[in-house]
């Protein structure tokens, strides 16, 4: 299994859902940049469980440094955290090992790995693995912002619920970066939440789609072909587990358009080339044209469910019925938000390493 992303910037992740904890390596990152512990819980407290709509398993989530931060500051060396995992609970999941959840890595997993591998909890497929992401990409969130790039990500569908377009960006993405559940109307909120607590009740679950803009960023950041923004982008969101599809700008909205109405013309504004629309999300040829990055992410419903589902027994091979324990979310995609924010940052740092270099992030 390939546990490391990236090129300039790599992030090595380790560790299981039930084992002692969970980590990351951080190799790569300047000497220099201002670490702000108290911004990298707030962002972990939006991945956090909480309320009805969640897991009741319930973590502290606040990061253990081991090296490569002092007094606040990166030391350009690796920077290594764990994350201590305390609410662990192996025996509800003592059959999966022999008995695979549907749409899970059980069964996978088990033939990859011959029956080595930690099974509770999903193991090291799980999406705990997450956590570790949100820390890493807060770090690099901060260098980006101080850089004058932000990212923010909504739900703009869930299980059929709209939420409002992107409109004033700027002003949108302080507003998403303030809120744990990640909508910008209000009224779809409410209606989302409803959605979700009902799944709950009928012991199901739903899934929807995320979008996530990027401003600031500079025209010329990327490569053609195999390293292109989006192919990193795209390789970064598909690491993230339940993660089933990705689209930038019109997306699949292309198939319905003709070539004059996908074309974005050019324009001049304030004394910068702009595009007057922005269909193909900012990027043409693999290379930011200096428009807002736009894409759009597909969140699968939750797999793990609590009704009565058909699946296999590996020793006898016979088919059986499975009712799966433990604590499960009804809906993850709230708590996705801030792992696609993250990722979406890790990508962006690695890309702008490579234009720029190291010391370009130590300049005011």
């Amino acid at each position: 299994m390939s546990n490391v992303f990236g090129k300039n910037i790599t992030i090595t992740l380790f560790g299981e859902s039930h084992g002692p904890a969970i980590g990351a390596v951080i190799d790569g990152l300047p000497a220099g940049i201002p670490v702000d512990e108290t911004y990298i819980l707030k962002q972990m407290q939006k991945r956090k469980a909480s309320g009805s709509i969640s897991t009741s398993r319930r973590e502290e989530d606040v990061p253990q440094f081991l090296s490569g931060i002092r007094n606040g500051y990166t030391e350009g060396t690796p920077v290594a955290f764990i994350i201590p995992n305390n609410n662990v609970n192996r025996k509800d999941y003592d059959n999966i090992s022999l008995i695979p959840r549907p749409s899970h890595a059980d069964y996978t997993g088990h033939i990859k790995y011959n029956g080595f591998e930690d099974a509770s909890g999903g193991g090291h497929f799980s999406g705990r693995l997450t956590a570790p992401l949100v820390v890493a990409g807060a770090i690099c969130m901060q260098a980006l912002e101080n850089k004058g790039i932000w990212i923010g990500t909504h739900i703009q569908n869930l299980h059929g619920i709209k939420d409002d377009s992107f409109q004033n960006k700027e002003e949108e993405i302080r507003l998403l970066n303030e809120k744990n559940f990640p909508v910008l109307n209000p009224d779809a909120e409410e209606k989302m939440i409803h959605e979700i607590e009902d799944a709950r009740i009928k012991n199901d679950s739903v899934g929807g789609i995320l979008e996530t803009v990027v401003i600031g960023l500079e025209a010329g950041i990327g490569e053609p072909f195999f390293d292109s923004l989006e192919s990193r982008i795209a390789h970064g969101v598909f690491s993230i587990p339940a993660v089933k599809g990705i689209s930038f700008g019109a997306g699949f909205g292309f198939a319905q358009m003709y070539g004059s109405e996908a074309n974005d013309p050019f324009g001049i504004e304030e004394g910068k080339v702009i595009t007057k629309t922005n269909n193909n999300g900012g990027i043409n040829g693999g290379i930011s044209n200096g428009m807002p990055i736009l894409f759009q992410t597909v969140i699968k419903p939750t797999p793990s469910i609590s009704q009565s589902q058909e699946s296999v027994n590996l020793e006898t091979m016979e088919e059986t019925e499975l009712v799966i324990q433990g604590r499960h979310d009804p809906a993850i995609i709230h708590r996705a938000r801030v792992v696609l924010d993250s990722v979406t940052a890790l990508v962006l740092m690695d890309q702008l390493m490579e234009r720029h270099g190291s010391l370009w992030f130590q300049e005011n």
